[in-house]
């Protein structure tokens, strides 16, 4: 895998001061998408043990808050591959540190079995993100005043409580995720 930019101290991609690792490589191809570059599965950087261990330093700090994965798609099947034994070691050193992921694809394509985005580890990596933002971004429905997205049709979803009912069931601020 590769990756197009890694952000220390960002307050863009979900509550508090995260690390974000923006991945590269998309299939979805999104309509006015901010990081068109990133659709190239080869652009930037590959993802190796030193990239790892950097980011596990950058999440070290107390006022770090969590880790945010976008890209480019983090939910492409080879993006995923890379990422599980990562978000694993996220999980494993910083308990206390919520991770999110940005994708293109909705839950529903993600469980789906047979659609272009599931594979053999896409069940345990949902199960290690506390809240996915889902659906492409739609140029048609962007909307700046939203927190955490660009378009109206994307979501919000606190994954460890949708998982478990079944039923989607959003995140709100101060649900502690």
């Amino acid at each position: 895998m590769y990756y197009g930019e890694i952000k220390n101290c960002d307050i863009a991609d979900g509550p508090g001061v995260r690390v974000t690792l923006f991945v590269s490589g998309c299939t979805n191809h999104c309509e006015g998408c901010f990081q068109p570059q990133t659709w190239d599965f080869h652009y930037g950087k590959p993802f190796t043990e030193e990239t790892q261990a950097q980011l596990l330093d950058m999440l070290a700090p107390g006022y770090i808050t969590g880790l945010t994965l976008l890209g480019g798609e983090p939910m492409e099947p080879q993006n995923q591959r890379a990422l599980l034994p990562f978000v694993r070691r996220v999980r494993e050193t910083y308990p206390g540190k919520t991770v999110w992921c940005y994708s293109g694809f909705t839950l529903e394509e993600l469980l789906r079995d047979g659609s272009h985005p599931r594979c053999e580890v896409t069940d345990e990596l949902l199960s290690l993100i506390d809240v996915l933002v889902d659906g492409k971004f739609v140029l048609a429905q962007k909307d700046i005043s939203l927190r955490f997205r660009g378009s109206r049709n994307q979501r919000l979803l606190d994954l460890p409580e949708t998982l478990r009912t079944g039923t989607i069931v959003l995140w709100e601020d101060g649900m502690g995720r």
